[in-house]
């Protein structure tokens, strides 16, 4: 086996895990907007948890998908392909996601804080959905012929495998996110997330084991069956914690379980990286869709600096923001008046008035 390209199939991996780990609670977060939150000051506490750290976590599938398409051109070129549909819509719903965290506190109204919630939510589940359909069929297998070009229309990449990694992404955010929030919080909305956790982790986590067995069975070790078994182990552990009020360790063994899940999905489907449906003569392995060595090597002395400078620096964000957050911390909502040419008109007295910030 190629040493280079093995190389990169396990980077691309940690990547995707890093990227389900960190930008999955803050999915999670954002579905949770419509689903968890009460009122107004809920869903700041909730947009103040993850505010410092939702576009830094974005850095990893930004990362994921380039280092596929440098180290990888054919299995990129492959999925992006087949997937074009609902990968548009991943990058239709990030954008939405990302306007509406800017947009939300600007107009010191319910009906526009309303709209901007529904973009946060229904982007962040379609975000979710379309990141775990396309993990999966990259490890379940697509319709590819032998040049590695999808064979039938638009939606023939469409079956049972997307929507069980699909939802199966959806739901570990969905409690990922609760386990963040009872880490992350202070007062009733901490209180209700651990509750939540509690009750909702032993079925949340049930459509990822599904992937994970369903990829064991179509080309398992035993080595990632034991991986299974640890992630079970990991996932009992998590809800134990949470039972018992330790919500950081909780929060890791959540961790561990996505850790377990991803190493033992990608170590099944080595060395393919898309299994063809249509005859495994045409299977992509990372022999025949790799770059150069030349260019592998090029792309591992780059890593080696880079990488290490964004966990650094994501650490350190991580750390400075790691106080808790409270609906005490969260200032009443208010509006502000747009400066004009550098100047603020009163409206009553047609005097120069100063701008107050928005409210979130």
């Amino acid at each position: 086996m190629e040493l280079l390209p093995t190389i990169w199939f396990v980077a691309i991996a940690v990547l995707w895990t890093g990227y389900l780990f960190l930008e999955g609670f803050d999915l999670g977060v954002g579905m949770l907007m419509k689903m968890f939150a009460r009122n107004n000051t809920d869903r700041r506490v909730l947009l103040n948890t993850i505010g410092p750290v939702w576009d830094g976590n974005e850095v990893w599938l930004l990362t994921a998908a380039g280092a596929t398409f440098a180290a990888f051109p054919l299995w990129y070129a492959s999925l992006f392909s087949t997937l074009y549909l609902p990968l548009l819509a991943v990058l239709a719903a990030l954008i939405f996601r990302a306007v509406a965290f800017e947009y939300r506190g600007k107009v010191d109204s319910e009906r526009w804080r309303n709209r901007w919630d529904w973009a946060i939510a229904v982007g962040s589940f379609v975000a979710a959905f379309g990141i775990g359909a396309a993990l999966a069929l990259t490890t379940t297998g697509l319709p590819l012929n032998g040049n590695g070009d999808r064979v039938g229309g638009p939606m023939a990449w469409f079956s049972g495998y997307a929507l069980l990694g699909g939802f199966g992404v959806v739901a570990f955010a969905l409690v990922h996110a609760l386990a963040f929030l009872a880490l992350k919080t202070d007062g009733d909305v901490r209180y209700r997330a651990r509750r939540w956790f509690v009750r909702l982790v032993p079925f949340a986590v049930l459509p990822m084991f599904g992937w994970m067995v369903s990829v064991q069975f179509l080309s398992g070790k035993p080595w990632t069956w034991a991986l299974v078994a640890a992630a079970v182990i990991a996932v009992v552990l998590a809800w134990r914690l949470a039972r018992a009020g330790s919500e950081g360790r909780a929060f890791s063994a959540l961790g561990a379980f996505i850790l377990c899940a991803t190493a033992s999905i990608f170590g099944a489907a080595f060395p393919v990286v898309i299994p063809s449906t249509l005859d495994p003569a045409f299977n992509l392995t990372i022999s025949n869709a790799s770059s150069s060595d030349y260019t592998l090597g090029l792309m591992s002395i780059v890593a080696a600096v880079g990488l290490p400078l964004v966990i650094a620096y994501q650490s350190w964000t991580y750390w400075v923001f790691r106080r808790r957050v409270s609906a005490a911390h969260i200032p009443e909502a208010h509006g502000f008046l747009p400066a004009i040419a550098g100047k603020v008109m009163n409206p009553k007295d047609n005097t120069p008035a100063t701008s107050t910030p928005p409210g979130d």
